[in-house]
């Protein structure tokens, strides 16, 4: 038997499962303890009633003779449901055609799974602190990782540097975990160094229906010259609250091609199809009602409901003085601790003093440290009970 010896250089413990086993030990000395979670990014708003309809049907379809479907017969993702997301795109002014969208189940897996397209030794541009999932998924193919740093000079948004080039470019706006986001100009400068250096951008967009901010983009492909550098990967994970049902997309325009000229789009249809059966017809109709102009107007009262939480932690921060980033177009707040702490520190001061759980920066990277993630998506409720319990003294 030979393993995957890449497997091996992964970090013993992963993030979040450290926090669960933090919070477990903590929570089995102190079993009255009302522990306030707003650390892990999973939503609680209950999925859009048209989104619920639209599966309920789909369901009862799967139940009759004449409505029964079996497997997918592209296997990229139902016509219905390409053609309701490239519906969304034109929405907001930008095309994307039919063709160059591959339905999945999520942003997560299309992120580690597109790595098959390149080549072992490509190296990946990584931004630190990051999403830990970049950088787990490289060190598990064998890629080799390059740092950019972000840090409170640049705003967390890293721009490009000549003496760092490598074939691969991920960029997360807005980002997780800081909550900072590229304006239109910023991404320009990065669609240019792409194209001026035969790299490609993977821009995950997971998070664009928290934008706000008229100047920054929902879409790497709102910059000119992004078609020839640039594959997005998108979620409904928080758009509609699809972390429980798992339907995504990824887009990879006909322009973008190697130095050779061959194109990308044929070899990631082809791996996915080799290698998934695709979503649920059931799921995929859930996910068409998520753009329909109902969907998607109940699903932006959901996203204005996390807003209103982020504001609330945001505000509450102000008032002790604590410096901090994202909330207004992102849904987590990246505050730096107080009184010189570290992150672990300070998140075993929270969970031990405070009773709320939040993430340690330091596990999105050593730019991380000194600094902590909270969420925005718990209920009303329990952020003013966290907001109440960080004011007193």
């Amino acid at each position: 038997m030979k393993l995957n010896e890449h497997f091996f250089e992964l970090k013993s413990s992963y993030l979040f499962k450290r926090i669960a086993q933090e919070v477990g030990a903590y929570k089995g000395a102190n079993p009255g303890a009302d522990i306030i979670r707003l650390g892990i990014g999973d939503v609680t708003r209950p999925l859009a009633p048209a989104v619920v309809a639209a599966m309920q049907k789909a369901a009862a379809e799967m139940g009759v003779k004449e409505t029964f479907r079996g497997y997918d017969d592209d296997g990229v993702g139902y016509l219905f449901l390409r053609e309701a997301i490239a519906g969304y795109y034109a929405q907001r002014g930008t095309a994307v055609d039919v063709s160059e969208i591959v339905v999945s189940d999520g942003a997560k897996s299309d992120l580690g799974n597109i790595l098959e397209l390149f080549a072992t030794d490509a190296a990946a541009l990584i931004p630190d602190p990051v999403y830990p999932a970049y950088v787990d998924t490289n060190v598990m193919s064998g890629h080799p990782i390059v740092y950019i740093s972000g840090n409170e000079e640049n705003g967390f948004l890293p721009l490009p540097d000549e003496n760092l080039v490598t074939d691969v470019i991920y960029i997360c706006s807005p980002n997780n975990p800081t909550g900072a986001a590229y304006s239109r100009e910023q991404l320009r400068a990065w669609v240019d160094f792409a194209n001026a250096h035969g790299s490609v951008i993977l821009f995950d967009a997971a998070y664009e229906g928290f934008v706000r901010d008229e100047t920054a983009a929902r879409s790497i492909f709102e910059i000119p010259g992004s078609r020839t550098c640039a594959i997005e990967v998108c979620s409904l994970s928080k758009l509609a609250g699809f972390t429980g049902v798992r339907a995504g997309w990824t887009v990879v325009p006909k322009e973008l091609a190697d130095s050779a000229g061959r194109a990308l789009l044929p070899l990631w249809v082809r791996r996915q199809t080799t290698k998934f059966n695709g979503v649920s017809y059931v799921t995929q109709r859930a996910a068409e009602a998520v753009f329909s102009p109902e969907g998607l107007a109940q699903c932006r009262e959901n996203l204005a409901y996390y807003q209103q939480n982020a504001q609330l932690l945001s505000e509450t921060l102000g008032k002790l003085g604590i410096k901090h980033f994202g909330g207004k177009n992102s849904p987590y707040i990246w505050l730096k601790c107080p009184n010189g702490l570290d992150s672990w520190a300070y998140f075993d001061y929270l969970l031990k003093e405070k009773n709320i759980v939040g993430t340690p920066g330091e596990g999105f990277g050593k730019n991380g440290d000194g600094y902590l993630r909270l969420t925005s998506f718990g209920t009303h409720e329990a952020t003013e009970k966290a907001a109440a319990r960080l004011l007193a003294q």
